[in-house]
């Protein structure tokens, strides 16, 4: 019998069966372990989180990523240098030219080369469209998975518009292997850059429609607010990077600290947060946004006349109409392409601002043309190591919106 007189009963099998007080307690407090993934659309790939419940409550979680290990950084080191971008691509599948970028900026430091100016710019131009269409990609999902379908054909709508862009300049709309060791694969079209202008024009306005939707939705400040708490030392402790560390007020932007690219010549502010919980971050990325426009306007304002690739001949990969009319250039390009040029000796671990935080590259060269070791530091990886503390106490269904607010992608996290 319940306090107010009902029995409670249970129909198996046509039989009812009367459960005691004392039954109904032992319900209530027994704990259950459930399997979330790793199919399922929420956990953003193939992640699988072992959940203990006590109801709805989580009172435990083990994420146990490693579904699409694909031995990644063991692959790379059976590769030159110049083969690998391609094989960036395959990590954080929705920015790569932020993993191209990455690489090339630790190999270049390796190996003392020098790139020219307006190979800098474009590079963080198309480093910072990259990051806006990671940020769609976010939001929309993110959003999403809270209930808010509308945002998400918003955001895939710009998106589109960046993958346009994209393809004018690299011929590929995703994984695009574009940048080079020492420089660029080719210039940017002159159409390219008034689009790009257009765009940047246009998506303001935009922005502020996706949060206009859901910055007081009353639905969407309960789902985010005061949830997924993280403050600022458990942040650094956590060694969490990019939006999730900086929505806990941490002021720490690799674009600013160590500087690459062109990220020195240009003026951008990085937005912070307060509250570090999943309301924070959002707030903290919709800003980002914003700084990313304001950074490729600098770059098509200050985007200087030159060249494109490295002076250097060693490391300069032959244009392609001179590869077709000088023997010498087209046997340079069968070195380069085949086995690269020997490499100084030594180590080298260069980190950079990618969208979903701190992506860096450990290299270990021992002279040849293949890197001896590689070990890449990617922030998915890290950032799932958050969850267990980001959820405890919490109900079920936040831990969906505490995955959405670290933005993880499996691919560079189970590499």
């Amino acid at each position: 019998m319940t306090d107010d007189g009902y029995s409670l009963t249970s129909s198996i099998y046509g039989e009812k069966m009367s459960l005691t007080n004392a039954t109904e307690k032992e319900i209530v407090q027994k704990e259950m372990t459930i399997n979330m993934g790793p199919q399922h659309p929420a956990t953003h790939g193939v992640l699988r989180l072992v959940v203990d419940l006590q109801g709805e409550t989580v009172v435990g979680i083990d994420p146990r990523p490693g579904y699409l290990h694909r031995g990644i950084e063991k692959w790379m080191e059976s590769r030159t240098y110049h083969q690998i971008i391609p094989i960036t691509d395959r990590l954080e599948y929705i920015t790569c030219m932020n993993n191209n970028l990455g690489w090339v900026v630790a190999v270049e430091k390796l190996a003392g080369i020098v790139v020219p100016e307006r190979a800098q710019f474009i590079r963080m131009l198309m480093a910072e469209l990259t990051r806006l269409s990671g940020h769609l990609v976010w939001l929309g999902t993110h959003a999403l998975d809270i209930g808010a379908m509308t945002v998400c054909m918003y955001t895939l709508r710009e998106r589109e518009l960046i993958l346009d862009l994209t393809e004018t300049v690299t011929g590929a709309r995703q994984t695009v292997s574009y940048v080079r060791i020492g420089g660029l694969r080719n210039d940017v079209p002159r159409d390219f850059l008034d689009k790009c202008r257009e765009f940047t024009e246009i998506f303001p306005k935009k922005l502020e429609d996706y949060d206009t939707l859901i910055r007081q939705n009353r639905i969407w400040l309960k789902r985010t607010k005061g949830i997924g708490k993280f403050s600022a030392e458990d942040a650094i402790n956590y060694g969490l990077t990019g939006a999730t560390l900086r929505g806990s007020g941490v002021n720490y932007d690799l674009r600013k600290v160590e500087p690459y690219a062109a990220y020195d010549k240009v003026e951008f502010d990085v937005p912070l947060g307060t509250e570090g919980d999943v309301y924070a971050r959002y707030i903290v990325r919709i800003n980002e946004m914003r700084q990313s426009v304001r950074i490729i306007k600098q770059c098509l304002d200050m985007l200087p006349e030159g060249p494109i690739m490295t002076a250097d001949p060693r490391y300069a990969v032959p244009d392609k109409a001179t590869v077709m009319t000088n023997m010498e250039a087209l046997a340079h390009q069968f070195v380069l392409m085949s086995k690269w040029v020997n490499m100084p000796k030594g180590e080298v671990y260069v980190a950079t601002e990618a969208p979903k935080g701190e992506l860096g590259f450990f290299i270990v060269s021992d002279g040849s043309g293949r890197p001896y070791r590689v070990k890449i530091r990617a922030p998915s990886f890290v950032h799932v190591g958050a969850l267990p503390k980001m959820v405890t106490g919490h109900m079920v269904s936040d831990v969906i919106a505490c995955i959405g607010t670290i933005d993880i992608v499996l691919g560079e996290c189970d590499r």
